[in-house]
């Protein structure tokens, strides 16, 4: 069988990622948080991407579901460091409706075997921050690998959501602990979520990152297939894996689940962006060419699973 990997990713398009990029984190749509409803606007910025995501979406030829979840904004403590400056709120504060999103491509051979590919796509409650790089790249680039695999005859099935990690609870939970009561197989997960951030060192040196964080043997398995198709695609990242000690992100929530083939690709590790958190994390200061290369990488990684995957 002709491997259509190269194909694939020579389908990744940079303006693609850099016209959604700009549209969710800075006009039309500056930040996406439940709590901030722009002036003259009817809805929410969060609702307002939801319903861009969808849009979009739906015009490459998808369903969207959506799952409703229940979550208060973050408070903001400006006596801690500003990247932890979220805090829990108090019970008085409001609780609101938001939703994770759901496109799914159904799978020719193992239509039942499900590969995940999730970002958070809101930006922080507790602070006005565009959340360009944390995480409207992350959700740039699962619009773009939909995009590109909607015709792909894969074997498995493929899911692409989109949750909200900067208001609490984090719905990712839900969307986990909902796949663990249905009893949905989900064989591999991919958690993107901040690619391309990294060190001023790095970014002047002009090295094009991508870190793969895995928690357990099964997700650790996946990291050394990112390196592999990184050399066997000749992307060109310098990519590299990491484990950490516990389940974390959106990718922990499935674990927690029992979801152990589950890892996040992030720029780097520990995360280095000098504007995490920050109102400056704007999509000007976003490395594109890093974004690009990594939505490459996270494509064929998904695909090269998806032709080796053997129940």
């Amino acid at each position: 069988m002709k491997d259509p990997i190269s194909e694939l990713i020579a389908c990744v398009v940079q303006d693609e990622l850099s016209k959604n990029l700009f549209y969710l984190s800075k006009e039309p749509i500056t930040y996406r948080k439940v709590n901030y409803t722009a002036p003259g606007h009817r809805k929410n910025s969060l609702y307002e991407a939801d319903d861009y995501i969808t849009e979009t979406l739906e015009s490459y030829g998808y369903k969207v579901e959506k799952e409703k979840c229940s979550a208060q904004a973050f408070r903001r403590d400006t006596s801690k460091p500003l990247a932890s400056q979220y805090s829990s709120p108090m019970p008085e504060d409001p609780f609101y409706d938001i939703y994770n999103l759901y496109a799914k491509k159904e799978g020719t051979k193992y239509p039942d075997k499900i590969i995940v590919f999730i970002a958070h796509k809101d930006s922080q409650s507790w602070i006005d921050s565009p959340g360009a790089y944390d995480n409207a790249v992350g959700t740039v680039a699962i619009m773009e690998i939909a995009r590109i695999i909607k015709d792909y005859p894969s074997n498995c099935s493929f899911w692409f959501i989109f949750c909200n990690e900067e208001h609490t609870p984090w719905t990712s939970v839900t969307a986990a602990q909902n796949a663990k009561s249905r009893g949905d197989n989900i064989v591999a997960v991919f958690n993107i979520d901040s690619l391309g951030g990294k060190s001023y060192e790095d970014i002047d040196s002009g090295k094009k990152t991508n870190v793969t964080l895995y928690t357990t043997p099964e997700g650790e398995k996946i990291a050394d297939m990112m390196s592999l198709v990184n050399k066997k695609y000749k992307i060109g990242l310098d990519q590299r894996k990491c484990m950490r000690s516990s389940p974390g992100d959106d990718d922990g929530s499935f674990i927690n689940a029992g979801f152990l083939n589950a890892i996040v690709n992030v720029g780097s590790f520990p995360y280095m962006d000098p504007n995490y958190h920050a109102e400056t994390d704007i999509p000007e200061f976003v490395d594109i060419q890093n974004v690009f290369m990594s939505t490459k990488l996270s494509l064929a990684c998904g695909v090269y699973f998806d032709i080796n995957y053997k129940p």
